[in-house]
């Protein structure tokens, strides 16, 4: 019988120099690609969280909906990629001491379209295995969900009309129209909210626990505002 792989201690990470970081790397402004760089709110947190532990962050970016399986391979350390904590993922992983809160909202170019009762009879975009796919899912009426590997590509298939509506992070969403003030798309209604926090292995106590204690070290000593401020003009920390 073969062991299951054990995750890399707190010890062994520190030991080694570096600490392995899955992310998804296509959701602005939280983790994304800017000229060849990984950037985003959420790749500020992480670089701090690894100087803190007084280690080099090596990111490995993959497709959204593999890294908690990823994790489970050892493939990384820790994913930081905006994963909304829910039942079914903590049976699977440890999630961390939130990192923000935010909620899923409706984008759309229709001025017809900006309710839940709206999407009736209409085409939804989403990112596969996120947090919007399954609340589309679970919305009476829809016409079609198109799912895509990332959600920058649900929200061109809204902006070139293959889609209705768009479901995304309200942040993500904000910064899509400040950003292509001329595509006309416009936030509508809320279909969830959510509470985003970093996964670890199970029973990865240790570095699950020194995360949290510095998570909880940037929210107290104005690190955290900081970051938050300079992404999304808030701070963006769960009250």
């Amino acid at each position: 019988m073969i062991a299951p792989a054990q995750a890399k201690t707190l010890e062994e990470i520190q030991a080694s120099g570096k600490i392995v970081i899955g992310t998804d790397g296509t959701f602005p402004p939280f983790q994304y690609f800017d000229k060849g760089q990984l950037s985003g709110f959420e790749i500020d947190i992480g670089n701090e969280v690894a100087r803190r532990l007084g280690v080099t962050p090596e990111w490995k970016p993959m497709s959204f909906d593999s890294l908690l399986a990823g994790l489970n391979q050892d493939r990384f350390d820790i994913v930081i990629a905006s994963f909304t904590v829910t039942p079914e993922r903590a049976k699977s992983v440890h999630f961390t001491t939130p990192l923000y809160c935010t909620g899923g909202v409706i984008v759309s170019k229709k001025s017809d379209v900006k309710t839940v009762s709206d999407l009736n009879g209409k085409t939804v975009a989403v990112q596969t295995g996120s947090i919007f796919f399954q609340k589309a899912s679970d919305i009476p009426g829809i016409k079609q969900i198109r799912n895509f590997a990332s959600d920058s590509d649900a929200r061109n298939a809204m902006v070139s009309g293959r889609a209705d509506a768009w479901l995304s992070d309200k942040f993500v969403a904000k910064l899509a129209i400040e950003t292509q003030p001329d595509q006309g798309m416009n936030i509508g209604d809320f279909v969830t909210t959510a509470t985003v926090a970093s996964a670890t292995k199970n029973d990865n106590n240790e570095l699950a626990s020194a995360y949290d204690k510095i998570i909880k070290d940037l929210q107290s000593d104005g690190t955290y505002e900081k970051i938050s401020r300079k992404w999304f003009n808030e701070d963006i920390r769960c009250i």
